[in-house]
């Protein structure tokens, strides 16, 4: 069996991930045909959420229905791990009776410990320093409204967070160049910062960024478990606002992207969802289909 496990997009090399979106967008269209076929009747997925919700739950429980599967939901109120059980303990009990687990959770280093000790596959629906499921959805995204992202410019306006640093591993593994806009204080970790270099420019001024980009991504000021902050981030983070104004600075054709939920009037302007650039509702909507291909390259994987 080749257990493959998704942390991180470094997980898996630039054409399997290629793979995956391409997987992705066929089976968008053909959906019914999916469906018919149920090709992992009687799975089960594993759902943890020590994080609250929305579009993941929803997205990998629909995705794993139908691929004829089951998802079964676990919040850490309902488990022995929000009890304190050791998590290499839960990890051996739930993965010998799950074909596939996702957890949303804090630190990473909890899903690293807890992949270490599962006997399936696991998949990171987002920690406190990755997202990867979201930005296979905005991968395929691009390429459905653009084709390729390879040798293009990305701009990331905001916090040097999850999402940022989940842009930073593709601007690696898809070949573009990532351009960060980012108050001083709020810039990603160093040392990813160091790996990656050559493809990151770090700058203050989200107008230097947007010039030429092809793709212009924000989130969130004050990410889940920051709320505190909110007002201290709403001072550091003035000016950072993706608006219509800041558009004009990017290509002719930029697409506009954000993970949801979003701040109206904060981290966009009041309409910026609804601006001809933005491709959010597609790209929320891309996380079902993103999410079964991925579960399907690793069950298959695991099967090999």
């Amino acid at each position: 069996m080749a257990l493959r496990h998704f942390l991180t997009l470094n997980d898996c090399s630039p054409e399997e991930l290629d793979q995956i979106i391409q997987r992705a967008i066929e089976m968008k269209k053909d959906l019914a045909v999916i469906r018919d076929a149920e090709p992992f009747k009687r799975h089960v997925l594993g759902m943890i959420f020590e994080k609250s919700s929305t579009r993941t739950r929803v997205s990998f429980e629909a995705g794993i229905t139908q691929l004829g599967g089951h998802g079964m939901f676990l919040s850490s109120r309902d488990t022995q791990l929000g009890r304190g059980e050791p998590i290499a303990d839960s990890a051996k009990v739930l993965s010998s009776m799950l074909d596939i687990i996702m957890i949303r959770t804090f630190g990473h280093d909890r899903i690293e410990e807890f992949a270490e000790h599962s006997s399936v596959p696991v998949i990171n629906a987002l920690t406190d320093d990755y997202h990867p499921c979201q930005l296979l959805a905005d991968m395929q995204t691009y390429v459905e409204y653009r084709g390729s992202i390879k040798g293009k410019t990305v701009a990331w306006i905001g916090d040097g967070n999850n999402m940022c640093q989940s842009y930073m591993l593709a601007a690696k593994q898809f070949g573009f160049h990532l351009n960060i806009a980012c108050p001083e204080g709020f810039e990603p970790k160093a040392d990813i910062l160091e790996s990656l270099k050559d493809r990151i420019t770090i700058t203050r001024s989200p107008k230097e960024a947007v010039k030429n980009a092809d793709l212009v991504v924000t989130d969130v000021w004050a990410s889940m478990g920051q709320e505190e902050e909110q007002k201290q981030r709403e001072k550091a983070f003035a000016g950072f606002q993706v608006n219509e104004a800041l558009m004009t600075y990017a290509n002719d054709d930029a697409l506009f992207m954000h993970c949801l939920p979003a701040h109206r009037g904060e981290e966009i302007s009041e309409n910026m969802l609804e601006h001809a650039s933005s491709v959010v509702w597609h790209e929320a909507e891309n996380r079902l289909h993103a999410q079964k291909a991925l579960m399907e390259f690793l069950l298959l994987a695991a099967k090999s």
